[in-house]
């Protein structure tokens, strides 16, 4: 049963959540990626519910999502994932069907051609209205040796969220 929520009603929730995982998925033909997330936001740009997402150049779900334009967020906030999260932050979807491989039940998007993953509680359906690559000399200097020692950068995507609801 889905129930539509306000894009903002459970952002205490899923921010308490993010950064031990949440799932962003995304799909161009018949390939389906999901990968786990530790990062990201939702804000207000342009006068619409924004989120926003970093994607390293080096991940399938990048190739996916540069074709695709669309993704939703899965966040699990009533059950633990704690391995399928672990997996699918360490495997390519390149090299495994990770809904397969994990039993990931694939719900249709309600807005977006884009599954959500049905063991989660509470999803965003987004669309990418803007993107950009991060400008690596504007990095602060105590950031980059932790998350970028091989120079693998993120681009920046903000999803219009076209839709927010729980899962029954």
């Amino acid at each position: 049963m889905i129930k539509e929520v306000d894009f903002n009603q459970y952002l205490t929730e899923m921010t308490n959540q993010l950064p031990k995982g949440a799932f962003v998925t995304t799909k161009y033909g018949d390939q389906t990626n999901t990968m786990t997330i530790g990062w990201g936001s939702v804000g207000i740009f342009w006068g619409k519910p924004i989120f926003t997402l970093a994607v390293r150049y080096s991940r399938f779900t990048y190739e996916l999502l540069e074709k695709s334009g669309e993704f939703t967020i899965s966040v699990p906030l009533n059950s633990n994932l704690k391995d399928e999260l672990a997996f699918c932050g360490t495997k390519s979807g390149r090299d495994y069907d990770k809904f397969k491989h994990l039993s990931l039940q694939a719900v249709d998007g309600q807005k977006v051609n884009v599954p959500v993953i049905g063991q989660c509680n509470l999803h965003y359906e987004c669309k990418v209205v803007y993107q950009q690559a991060m400008e690596p000399a504007l990095v602060h200097w105590d950031i980059k040796p932790r998350y970028y020692p091989k120079a693998n950068y993120h681009i920046m995507y903000y999803g219009e969220i076209l839709s927010s609801y729980l899962l029954d």
